[in-house]
């Protein structure tokens, strides 16, 4: 039996808004966009990474009650949830690339600790560090 984490989740404050930004701007597809009542299951997948869903939740109930839904609103859109990291081959390359396509970046590619990295925020406010690939060997 194979066991894993299939699906990894954040909150964002449009799912409409943050579908296009997941798709036309950095790349990834669809994986599932079903809908239940009020509720959407939303998530996106990178081509490269098929086993793994990236959730594109709005905070809301059934999962938290109202008042908790807007903390939550106003803490990602303050950038204070933990940042994603997505993994380039090369990132001075992938960034000119993202950003030809609009994607904000709050630091431009910077050479340190043995790689070269990059930052950027979704529209929701959630942060996501771009990192080069190390070549080991």
């Amino acid at each position: 039996m194979r066991q894993g984490v299939q699906v990894a989740g954040l909150y964002v404050h449009d799912q409409d808004e943050a579908l296009h930004f997941y798709v036309e701007k950095l790349g990834f597809r669809v994986h599932t966009d079903a809908r239940n009542g009020d509720y959407r299951w939303l998530t996106v997948q990178h081509p490269e990474q098929p086993d793994f869903q990236l959730g594109l939740f709005t905070p809301q109930a059934p999962l938290v009650d109202a008042g908790t839904a807007q903390m939550l609103r106003e803490a990602v859109a303050k950038g204070a949830m933990p940042p994603l990291v997505l993994v380039v081959e090369d990132c001075r390359a992938a960034y000119a690339a993202m950003h030809a396509r609009g994607v904000e970046f709050t630091q431009e590619p910077v050479e340190r600790y043995g790689s070269i990295d990059a930052s950027f925020r979704d529209p929701s406010g959630n942060g996501w560090k771009m990192i080069e690939a190390r070549q080991w060997g």
